[in-house]
This record gives structure tokens, sequence and C-alpha cells, in this order.
């Protein structure tokens, strides 16, 4: 770390001229080349996926996406009246004419429809609500977006003073959908703003910023162009942005704090800058790898649409992290004495001026500026709000331990009853035209309507001669499925002579996110279709994308325990490295549980029972996104392993000293405790910025988020880990030696790997890290 922190500081236009370059021509190649983002959520061993391959390749015109346009008429008119009935005749052949298009069934009939009349069924009863299916030639992520946007503009071109058209579907969603926006700048000027009351420096301050902004330009780019060799979600950008800018401006604050620390010791800024990176730097490539590691953890998974958000979010964490030992060593190299407030540079100029008087003295002339700037503590160490709340939590342990655990179970309580699920538009935010067109077609023809499910039945399986008595079979199943609780209808065209593949379309009478829709596909399934397929060579699988969603929820609910399992052991297995310990490992798994059940209490509140969802843009009350715990679970024990290792690394380095484990855990807790609130205090702020994105789902990931970061650093890292750690006493650093010898040796700040049970050391002799850890001024 000291050789790339010296080539940085010395090279310092160089290394921002490449940085420059990087974001520059990154974004050039965006603009030229493009993306291509992959919304693709299917399992390709699942019933649902296969249904959507056997469609593909034998009907391909029937495997694309269906989209609908709706239109409602007011003030007595119908939407059988003759001047509704052209305009909206006219705009269904534009759009049937439209590239990408493959056809468009409508009511009236025509080009269009291919009807003699009108479609009753597409009208409802009092006739003031219709609706036309658009299909288009390919699936909804590989459709280009102009040819939506096209679409819909021609239907917003039909609107007239008593005509309302709007449009739904998942091509419509995702042209319409705008990540990022104001949400970024929100956060990043909360940051800003944070920054600056702790630093009291625009320049320190601003570093933080500029490095996190530069890491997520360039991850985020990257990852743009990744997605044209690897499935990539379309809402990757966004959450690489969410968790980079997080990561991002808090790993540069704690090398700026380390900086500052040193330059206020009596050290030049070289020297200053390479102490930081070689001390503080390598923590934050410590604490960056674990949350790289936790993310692609996901790839065990083995579910693509997830790997994609990993890879997205892994790539710009690691260039946050390469933006933080590279391009903030050669920006403090340009900034020098101005990253220290106006106060600190007057105080290191008089300090520096008596540097003679304080040797005539006798006395350490940075010891003796420290005494005179500010009161010092029992063990030598300045005293602040942070210093004395360690020593209350060092003599009240117990009691404010079973605070902060009854504080962080009341909030995890609402997890028991999770319910994972997929919304639907009809949590799209009010404004948007698919929640509109959402509301008309419930309103018009039940709620089930927006979720049809798609039933294919192939005849003659798996030799593709369909037996006597299979057209029979299906013609009676379908009359069957009529009958069946929760179908409100069933629709199917008779098959043609020597026809292998049918499509049935059944609505159910409850909406796509409703566990009633699941139950229902649960029941044709496992009740209906396996009797009407015994005897025959029928084979009848559901599918529609809301069986799509199910599948993937049921796959993903399966490997979850997996999943919680590797990201355990793997935190186990990198903390007893770190730290020499088995106790301290066992105490970080148990805060992460804690803080995880946390983040889950506070979406099930939020979204799923639908305290204060609306008025955050999301929708009403639904289920929580099924992939939404397993990336927040990647992520927070990422962040949370960040503030386990910048708070036990000062506790673990004092021990190594001194030997005594009161002194440890109270220096460590006291010194680190005001850099962990401020960078969990930044990170809060970005992440709850990000509920005022208008999305339900980024919504989600930030309400977690920020609830859980905030909850872990006031609840845990300042209030529980100290006081387990008090009350464990020297077992805290207890590691059997033949274990000790197993494990390799790794240290996390750069010193002196700590000297086994050094309780013959004074602790008279402070180390640079003890003051460079001191609380920010």
């Amino acid at each position: 770390m000291s050789v790339i922190a010296r080539w940085c500081h010395r090279h310092r236009l160089v290394t921002v001229l490449a940085w420059l370059a990087l974001v520059v021509g990154l974004g050039a190649l965006t603009g030229s080349a493009g993306t291509k983002y992959d919304d693709t959520m299917s399992i390709p061993a699942s019933e649902s996926s296969q249904a959507l391959d056997l469609l593909k390749s034998a009907m391909p015109a029937a495997s694309g996406d269906a989209d609908t346009v709706v239109w409602h008429t007011t003030g007595g008119v119908k939407v059988t009246d003759p001047a509704v009935r052209k305009t909206m005749t006219d705009t269904l052949d534009a759009i049937a004419a439209s590239p990408g298009v493959a056809g468009v069934t409508g009511p009236y009939g025509g080009p269009q429809g291919g009807a003699a009349g009108p479609a009753k069924v597409q009208i409802n009863g009092d006739q003031t609500i219709a609706y036309a299916t658009v299909t288009f030639s390919q699936r909804a992520h590989d459709i280009p977006k102009d040819q939506v946007t096209h679409i819909i503009d021609l239907a917003k071109a039909a609107r007239g003073d008593h005509l309302r058209v709007e449009l739904g579907g998942q091509a419509i969603s995702q042209a319409e959908r705008t990540m990022g926006g104001s949400a970024e700048l929100i956060g990043v000027v909360a940051a800003l703003i944070v920054l600056g009351l702790v630093f009291r420096s625009v320049g320190a301050a601003s570093l933080p910023i500029v490095t996190g902004i530069a890491g997520v330009a360039s991850g985020v780019l990257a990852t743009g162009q990744l997605s044209r060799l690897v499935a990539i979600s379309s809402t990757a950008p966004t959450l690489a942005t969410l968790v980079g800018l997080g990561v991002g401006i808090d790993y540069a604050l704690f090398i700026v704090n380390r900086h500052r620390r040193g330059l206020m010791s009596g050290l030049s800024v070289e020297e200053s800058v390479t102490k930081a990176l070689n001390t503080s730097g390598r923590a934050v490539i410590f604490a960056g790898g674990t949350v790289v590691i936790a993310l692609l953890g996901m790839f065990a998974l083995g579910l693509s649409f997830l790997n994609g958000m990993a890879i997205g979010a892994a790539v710009t964490v690691s260039m946050t992290v390469l933006a933080a030992i590279t391009l903030l060593p050669a920006l403090l190299g340009f900034l020098k004495l101005r990253v220290l407030s106006r106060k600190q540079r007057r105080e290191l100029a008089a300090r520096r001026a008596g540097v003679g008087a304080g040797a005539g003295a006798g006395v350490s002339e940075p010891h003796a500026s420290r005494r005179r700037s500010a009161r010092i503590g029992a063990d030598g160490h300045p005293e602040t709000a942070f210093t004395r709340w360690a020593g209350e939590v060092e003599a009240r342990p117990l009691g404010k331990a079973v605070l902060a655990i009854g504080v962080m179970v009341l909030v995890a309580v609402p997890f028991f009853s999770i319910r994972l699920g997929s919304s639907d538009a009809g949590n799209d935010p009010e404004s948007t035209t698919t929640r509109q067109a959402y509301d008309l077609l419930a309103d018009g023809f039940g709620k089930g309507f927006n979720g049809p499910l798609t039933l294919v039945a192939a005849l003659g399986q798996p030799v593709q001669t369909p037996a006597a008595g299979d057209q029979q079979a299906l013609d009676k199943l379908v009359e069957q499925i009529k009958t069946v609780p929760g179908v409100a209808a069933v629709n199917f065209h008779p098959m043609q002579p020597g026809q292998t593949l049918g499509v049935l379309q059944v609505v159910p009478t409850t909406s796509p996110q409703d566990q009633g829709t699941t139950d229902l596909i649960d029941r044709l399934r496992h009740d209906v279709i396996p009797p009407a397929e015994a005897g025959t060579t029928l084979h009848v699988m559901v599918s529609g994308d809301t069986a799509v969603t199910d599948d993937f929820n049921d796959t993903l609910v399966g490997k979850l325990p997996l999943f919680v399992a590797i990201i355990v052991g793997l935190g186990c297995v990198l903390m007893m490295v770190a730290f020499r310990s088995v106790l301290v490992p066992l105490i970080g798994v148990a805060m992460n549980l804690l803080t995880m059940g946390a983040a889950f209490g506070s979406l099930v509140a939020v979204f799923q029972w639908g305290w204060g969802s609306e008025a955050l843009g999301a929708g009403g009350a639904g289920p929580v996104e099924s992939f939404v715990p397993v990336l927040v679970i990647g992520i927070l024990f990422g962040l949370s392993m960040d503030y386990q290792v910048f708070l036990i690394s000062r506790m673990h380095e004092e021990w190594s000293h001194s030997g005594d484990n009161r002194r440890a855990v109270r220096v460590g807790h006291g010194e680190t405790g005001q850099v962990i609130l401020a960078a969990a205090v930044i990170m809060t702020c970005v992440f709850g910025a990000f509920l005022l994105n208008g999305e339900r789902m980024i919504a989600e990931f930030g309400v977690a988020l920020a609830v859980a970061i905030l909850l872990d650093v006031l609840m845990l890292r300042l209030v529980l880990v100290p006081a387990l750690m008090h009350r464990f006493g020297r077992a805290n650093w207890w590691l059997p030696k033949w274990l000790d010898r197993v494990l390799p040796h790794l240290s996390v700040e750069g010193g002196p790997e700590p000297v086994p049970g050094a309780a013959g050391h004074t602790g008279t002799d402070e180390p640079e890290l003890a003051y460079a850890n001191h609380p920010i001024q």
C-alpha cells in the first residue's frame, strides 16, 4: 500500500487525468455501443419456463410480450359510440402496423382484430371501459425501447375530452421506467452536509463525495457494458449506485479522517497519506472485499437474474475501493493542509512554532499540544463525548446490552409474518400509465384480469403423436377449469386438425400479487391437471408472467438457507483470520443476524403491512419482492462487517499493546465511535434518499438498508458489541493454538501481529494509530 500511496501522491495529476479518461471513455463507449439489460426472471428447469420455450419454438407470435391498451369514456359517452370507435380503431391499426408488433386484438374487429364484429369480452358491462391486446414479436426485455415508446405515443395521441387512454404490461413498464434522477442528488447533498459538519472543511468534505462519485460512475458504466456479455437486470445500475455511493463515501471518509490525524500528529503530507493508506486503506480493501465476496456469494443460488444484480453491485463497490486507494491520495496531495479545518491549521502552525520550547521542556510536542487542545482521560487519550459514553458502557454493560437487544428485537418482530412474492402494476406510482391501466382493467373486468395464467397444452407428448383421447381430455379439462374456485374466466380457441399445441388463458378472481392467485396455480398443477392427463399423452403446463414469478420465488426461497449458511460461515472465517479469536466472530455473526432481522422487520411493516408505502409512492400493501431479502442479506453482511472491522481492529490493536481487555474495548469504542456514527449517518442519508426514487423495489432496498445500518451502529456497534466484550473479558481474544497455526495470518491495519497474552505491556508507548483514530475534531 505504501508504494501505491506514494506513487499516486507524487503523480497526482497523472492519476486524476487517468480517472477522468476512464470515466469519459466508458461514457463514450456506452453512448455509442449502448447497453443490453435483461430482466428475465425465469428458471430454466421450471414448468413455466419450459412452457414459454415450447411456445417460442412452436408459436413464436404467441410467445412475445402481450401488453394492453385500455380506454375509458366519461360524460355519458360509450366506448361503442361511432366517434370513439373510429378514433380507437385508427389508433389500433396504427399500432398493429408499428415495428416490433406481431398483432393487435381489439374489440371492434377490422385489420387489427380479425373479427367481424365487436368482441364483447373486451368491453365491460356498462360499455365505458374497453381494451386491446398488443402482442409484440419478442419478450419484453428484448424489445427496443424506441419501438415501445412509439406505441405509447400513438395511444396517448388518441386521448380526448371524454376519452382516457392508458397502457399496461411489462414492455410499457420498462420503457417508462426512468432509473436515477433526484434520489442520487439528494443523497449526495445530504452526505456533503454531514461531512461538512464532521470535518469543518469544504475540501475535506468534498473529497469523499468526489471519490465516491468517480467510483460509482465508472462502476455503473462498466456494468452497462458487461450487460452485453452477461444477463444483467435493468435495475442493477440503480442498486449499484445505491450501494456504491454509500460505501464509496464511507471508505473515503475513513481514509481522510486518518490522514487528518496524521497531519495533526506532525507528519508531512506525503508521510500522512502513506500512513493513512497503509492503515485505513488496508481496512478499506478488507471491508470492500467482504462486500464483494458477499455479493458474489449469490452465484451459489444459481439464478441468473440475481447473478446480474450481484455483478453490477460488486463491480461498482470494487471501483469505489480502487478510487479510494488511488484517486483519493492524489486529491489529498492537491489539497495539502487545506484538508484541515481553519482551527486545525492554526493549531498546527502554533504547534510547529513552539517545537523548540516543547522540546526544551522535555515534553514530546504532539503530546503537549494535545494536552493543550483537549482534556486528557485517565488512560492518556483525549476525552470526548464518545470516550465518556464508552466509559458508561464499561460501567454498566448488562443493562445497556438488554436495552439494545430489546430495540432490535422489537423492530424485527414483523419479520415473522413476512410473505415473499412479487408486486404487480397495482403498486406502481399512481401517476404512471401502467398503474392507471391496471386500475381501469380491475374496475372493468376484475382484479385477476391483470395477471391471467397461460396454460400450454401439448398433445402427443413426448412422441408428438397425439393419442386418440388427447383432444377430448383437453376439452374436458377446459370445462373443468371453469368450475375451479378462484377462476373468473377461461378463454380457449378450438384447435385446428393436426395441431399439437393449444393455449388456454385462465383469468383468476384475485390480483397477480394476491396469495389466492398463488394458491390457484398450485391447485391447477397438483389437483386439476394431473387427473386430466392420466391415461393420455396430453401434457398441460401452467405459465404466464404470474406463474413465472411464482416459480422464481419458490426456487429462491428454497435456496435461501444455503445462501445464509454461506454468508454466516464466510463471516466467521474472515473475522477469525483477522482478529485471531473464536468469540469475536461469533459476536459478529449474532450482530449480523440482528441487523438482518431489523431490515426484514422494517420491510414487512412498510411494504407488506402498508405502513407508509403509499406516501413513498410505492403503492399499497403487498408482498415483499422475493429477491430483495437475498440482496439485502448480501449487502448488509458486507456493510455490517465494515463497521465491525473498523471497531474491532482498533480494540484488537490496543489489546496487542496492553493485554488489558477493559482498556482495549474502552479505547477502541471511544476512539472509533464518532467516525463510525458519521459513516452510518452518511450511508443512511444515501439509502434514505432512494425512497424518493418512485419505484417500489428500490424503495424496499432503501428502507431495509437505511433502517438496518442506522440501528446497527446506534444499538449494536456503539452499545451491544462493547457491552458484550466487557462481559466476556479476556475470552474475547482466545484462539486454540492448533487453530492459530492452521489459519493464515492477516493484519487488517497493516501493523505488527498481536502478541498473544501481551499482559506484560504497560501501554505507555502509544502507537501512532491510537492518535490517528481519535474522534474527528
